[in-house]
């Protein structure tokens, strides 16, 4: 996949490289050169360590936790703009504080618009992104947004299991639709999970709305944090009779005590994209499928000012 229209260079953030490296390759093109300089006290510095003036720029950076992943973007974004490159563009695999898209009690913070502003003020022209959690962020940010769906990777990964009594679950209704596009596409019934929060990564109560008796059911989810939701819906559908119970998961956040958690539940494996890095040795049942390729593709595509529609299988 070479692009040779326009001159353009890719450039990646700290913790980012392992992704950054392998859409390179797809894209046949170097990973660019930069230096992050690191102090005693915490603070760091970004420069770029070749010329890119009046080109391109792809910067690619998850903004997963810690913070510092977003302060290197906001940095690699000013020092582009400072080193005159022509148009910069935020390749965010993960756009962390995506939960933060409302006020949903008094006196809180909007954090993905916060975020939204400060990536704009720092001066990027376009974000390339997959699976936000709600898809109005798009509608935060002044600037385009390519937003992309994990399903273009996960569609062939379900089909490759050959379930025959396939079902798929949404693990709260917030996710209904989702589910819904891969229960429309694949021709197979859905069944909801309605639960309710005590607190934030507290689950109440849980209930299943659809039947799984004897069925394959394939849960599928924006992200994995802390695993308790989905473990317990795991847990209660093989209590209803599932024959087997997967999931199929976009971010692989995975704090706290999720790797334990999905160690000792009742899901037969976990599939998540590379949007986040992961070591595979510490879950056996975690299965990472790269999205290496579809961004590599997206970036050729916006490269060459072609349409990106493609890429959406549902």
């Amino acid at each position: 996949m070479s692009v040779s229209s326009t001159p353009f260079k890719v450039f990646s953030g700290t913790k980012s490289r392992y992704l950054a490296e392998k859409i390179c390759l797809n894209l046949e093109c170097p990973l660019g050169n930069m230096n992050i300089q690191h102090f005693s006290d915490g603070e760091f510095a970004v420069s770029y360590e070749e010329s890119i003036r009046g080109q391109y720029i792809y910067l690619i950076q998850s903004t997963f936790p810690n913070s510092d992943n977003l302060m290197e973007l906001l940095l690699m974004i000013d020092a582009a703009k400072r080193a005159s490159a022509y148009k910069i563009i935020a390749v965010i695999p993960y756009f962390g504080w995506a939960r933060q898209d409302r006020k949903d009690k008094p006196r809180v913070s909007i954090g993905a618009k916060l975020i939204a502003d400060m990536l704009g003020v720092a001066g990027v022209d376009r974000i390339i992104t997959m699976d936000l959690h709600a898809d109005q962020i798009q509608g935060f940010f002044n600037i385009p947004v390519d937003h992309l769906y994990a399903s273009t990777i996960f569609v062939p990964y379900i089909k490759s299991l050959k379930l025959k009594n396939l079902v798929i679950a949404s693990p709260d209704v917030g996710g209904s639709k989702r589910a819904g596009s891969y229960s429309k596409y694949l021709g197979v019934p859905m069944v909801i999970c309605y639960k309710t929060r005590d607190k934030a990564n507290v689950i109440g109560e849980m209930t299943i709305i659809g039947e799984v008796y004897g069925k394959d059911v394939i849960i599928t989810d924006d992200m994995v944090d802390t695993a308790g939701t989905l473990c317990k819906a795991a847990d209660l559908m093989m209590a209803k009779g599932a024959r087997s119970v997967r999931a199929i998961v976009s971010h692989g956040v995975m704090s706290g005590d999720a790797i334990e958690k999905i160690n000792n539940s009742a899901l037969t494996d976990i599939a998540f994209t590379d949007s986040i890095p992961f070591d595979l040795s510490i879950c056996p049942k975690v299965k990472v499928l790269s999205i290496a390729n579809m961004f590599a593709d997206t970036i050729y595509r916006v490269q060459e000012h072609k349409s990106i529609s493609e890429q959406y299988l549902l």
